[in-house]
């Protein structure tokens, strides 16, 4: 009997507004319009802590060269693989 009693607060709890999902509600409805959405847009594009050139070319240079490392490495597995097999299974 005392869950349906808690169970119903809830519920009343539930369907009643909070502070929060009214905020919520008013970011949606300026998000649904397209200026909204471009002026929040510009917004966090201005938080955004770009790399300076120096930065951007030697992490790039680490992706590459990390990418390469990986795709050689699956290929020497992959080779070693096919001549086990071939070994095994003739």
């Amino acid at each position: 009997m005392a869950a349906t009693t808690a169970s119903a607060g809830e519920s009343s709890e539930s369907s009643s507004p909070t502070p929060e999902r009214a905020a919520v509600a008013a970011t949606s409805s300026n998000a649904a319009s397209s200026t909204g959405f471009l002026q929040g847009t510009k917004e966090e594009l201005e938080k955004v802590v770009w790399p300076d050139r120096q930065q951007l070319i030697s992490e790039s240079i680490a992706v590459f060269l990390m990418v390469s490392l990986s795709a050689f490495i699956f290929s020497f597995i992959d080779n070693l693989f096919r001549w086990v097999s071939t070994l095994v299974f003739g």
